[in-house]
């Protein structure tokens, strides 16, 4: 059986301890052991070991736990380079060299499970659900305030083809469910949107998937609809919304200033605050949202690219949401906004205001390091054997190392 045995200590006593382990080994079985650092702060040894020298090892007060070694694999990326711009930065950590928002020749690399088993429930205008974006993954859901079962506007399509269109959108294997609380003139009541919000619960509550509700709408303050969010991510529906247009503090604002909200800000192609974007405490993230190119109504292959909106950055963060949902297993709405979070890139976005958070969103980057080699182990002019090992560690940026 191949074990990994772990200490954590400083470097120093680390070695001798493992020399002293290596020797118990050696007396007991005759052979050598390879031991190698696997992060800052764990020591490890690798090797097939007997029972007997398992037993042995077990009682050595140097060893702080033994365990049974495993395999890990790498989710394949995937390279698209036909993206328009906000995908492309949402996948790299460097300003684009090319600030032409009308290109799509940008590159976006992205997790292939891209929110597989994810349903984003868009809160909206409604969706083109025939549109070649989607490929029969959005479906319509229900329509509340008495308007037609369609997208007569082209908004709520817009932001379904960021979230999980095939070519512009962020999470490509998501399910998307139209909820249309607004009227093709792009306006609704508070009480239809909660209504709606009260439908995405039930729905979720009877699918047991996990899902998101993005809603890249707004107005004034609303305690109504700051309830109806805090009602979803209290049962475990991850919730996305805009910090609205009016350069303001959205602080005043709802639903952007639902406390459990991620609120999501407009930023440009060269990195900074769009002019129109709201900004302030309640503010969680940024993601581009100025000449954005997506979906729209009127043809299967119809696209529009909308000048600019923080209903535009909002579909980013949702389509995040559901590419770490479909990678790593969902979490509370919480966890995944830490998780968000700490992925972004710091303090890079200009004309941020004082009190407004300077993180803008990007996905998941893994790295994964394959170590093969042959080892002898010397000690002064004791041979202590050759032994060959194959060490594989995966590490995930700004978060800790695996073994």
């Amino acid at each position: 059986m191949r074990m990994a045995l772990w200490h954590r200590e400083e470097h120093k006593k680390v070695a001798f301890v493992m020399w002293s382990i290596c020797s118990i080994v050696q007396s007991c079985q005759g052979f050598a052991i390879k031991w190698s650092c696997c992060c800052s702060v764990s020591e490890r040894l690798c090797r097939t070991l007997s029972p007997d020298a398992l037993k042995i090892l077990r009682s050595s007060p140097d060893v702080d736990y033994i365990a049974e070694d495993g395999v890990f694999s790498i989710n394949a990326a995937v390279t698209q380079t036909n993206a328009p711009w906000g995908l492309a930065r949402i996948s790299q950590n460097a300003e684009l060299a090319d600030q032409n928002t009308n290109d799509l020749t940008f590159t976006y690399t992205y997790d292939s499970s891209a929110g597989s088993g994810v349903d984003i429930y868009v809160v909206d205008t409604g969706i083109f659900t025939g549109h070649s974006e989607f490929g029969g993954r959005a479906i319509w859901g229900a329509t509340f305030g008495g308007y037609a079962d369609a997208d007569g506007n082209g908004h709520g399509t817009h932001v379904s083809g960021t979230a999980a269109g095939s070519t512009y959108g962020v999470a490509k294997s998501a399910h998307l469910i139209a909820v249309k609380v607004l009227s093709d003139s792009g306006s609704g009541f508070v009480s239809d949107i909660v209504s709606g919000l009260s439908w995405v619960a039930t729905q979720v509550q009877a699918s047991g998937r996990p899902s998101i509700a993005t809603m890249s709408l707004g107005g004034g303050a609303s305690t109504p609809l700051d309830n109806a969010v805090a009602s979803l991510t209290s049962a475990g529906i991850h919730v996305t919304v805009a910090a609205g247009n009016s350069d303001t503090d959205a602080g005043s604002t709802s639903p952007a200033r639902a406390p459990s909200a991620n609120t999501i800000g407009a930023t440009t192609i060269a990195d900074a605050r769009a002019s129109f974007s709201n900004y302030g405490s309640v503010v969680d993230l940024w993601a581009p949202g100025q000449n954005v190119i997506s979906a729209w109504i009127g043809s299967t292959t119809a696209t529009n690219n909308i000048s600019g909106g923080t209903s535009m950055a909002t579909p980013h963060v949702a389509g995040l949401i559901a590419t770490i949902i479909s990678r790593d297993g969902n979490a509370s709405p919480a966890s995944i906004s830490a998780t968000l979070q700490s992925l972004s890139i710091k303090n890079t976005i200009s004309g941020i205001p004082s009190g407004t958070i300077n993180d803008l969103a990007r996905n998941e980057e893994w790295m994964a390091h394959l170590f093969y080699s042959e080892i002898s182990w010397i000690r002064g002019n004791e041979s202590f054997g050759t032994t060959r090992s194959v060490s594989f560690t995966m590490q995930r940026q700004n978060s800790k190392s695996f073994a």
